[in-house]
């Protein structure tokens, strides 16, 4: 078999298995290839003792009750969150490694990393967030020097206790010394960080709250549900991963997401934008925000 239709066949494998529905026209696109060769490489899958499922609509799955099934998705699929931080990783190599640029052609080849968000973690940011490891292993005090705060438009020095970060490294758990209070200082903003040779007086109070699955983060939990339309289940699998696990399918092309937000501004930055294809379903306290914040944008044009 020759590379090329190899490395087709493991992207349709990846696709396959992926939570999002793909239709045979979709994957061609994807995949830069012919619907008629998305059907050779079905009939290949099948051929190979595969059970692939076409359901409404024209999707196509591989099925769950496949030979090996769960140790090839294992192997095969990534979030695009997991395959982004290994692409960071195959960065961080010497541009003088031979194997860098074998290893970035082979994820490529699978995996769409120019589509994944923009490292954090590189260059100033990977030596920040290297120190900050560092302090949290060793349970150390830390400085980070010229914080920009967002909220107060400052920006100074804060002595701050270290505990954890969020997702890809984007924001730090801290306890900060001066206020008392565990707050989230977003990695970007930090100047640079200096360790400390105080340990830890404060472990007691660590405390890192909630993340939903929007990436908003706080100490309050609030329950919403959603049923999603087919445009609308699929953009928020590829624009949040995490959803994933809160979602149920209920036929007909309709998904109901079930899930606990931090506050209702993240979710509704998604809701907003799609309310042709999503019903609030048992969720009033969301539907009445979504209600005020409709006509506080309709009292504003």
């Amino acid at each position: 078999m020759d590379q090329p239709k190899l490395e087709r066949l493991l992207r349709l494998m990846k696709l396959l298995t992926s939570n999002v529905n793909y239709t045979v026209n979709d994957l061609a696109e994807r995949l830069d290839t012919s619907y008629r060769s998305i059907y050779r490489y079905i009939e290949t899958f099948k051929e190979a003792g595969f059970v692939v499922h076409k359901l409404d609509g024209g999707v196509y799955k591989l099925g769950k009750e496949s030979p090996y099934f769960r140790e090839i998705s294992q192997l095969v699929h990534f979030t695009d969150e997991e395959a982004h931080i290994v692409n960071q990783l195959i960065e961080g190599l010497d541009d003088t490694n031979m194997l860098k640029q074998n290893l970035r052609k082979k994820l490529s080849s699978v995996y769409n990393c120019t589509a994944m968000a923009t490292s954090i973690v590189k260059g100033k940011n990977a030596t920040n967030v290297n120190k900050v490891l560092e302090a949290i292993e060793e349970r150390r005090q830390v400085l980070l020097c010229d914080y920009s705060s967002s909220h107060t438009g400052e920006v100074r020095t804060r002595c701050v206790e270290p505990f954890g970060f969020t997702t890809n490294y984007v924001q730090i758990w801290c306890y900060e010394i001066e206020s008392g209070m565990n707050k989230l200082f977003k990695t970007s903003r930090i100047g640079s960080v200096e360790l400390l040779d105080k340990g830890w007086e404060h472990e007691a109070e660590h405390n890192e709250g909630y993340i939903d699955i929007f990436r908003m983060t706080g100490y309050e939990q609030h329950r919403v549900k959603l049923e999603l339309g087919m445009l609308a289940h699929n953009l928020i699998l590829e624009e949040y991963p995490l959803s994933e696990r809160d979602i149920k399918p209920l036929g007909d092309g309709r998904w109901l997401l079930d899930t606990y937000v931090c506050n209702y501004l993240g979710i509704s930055r998604f809701v907003m934008g799609l309310l042709d294809d999503i019903r609030i379903v048992e969720s009033p306290e969301y539907s009445d925000y979504i209600k005020r914040r409709m006509v506080q944008l309709s009292e504003g044009l």
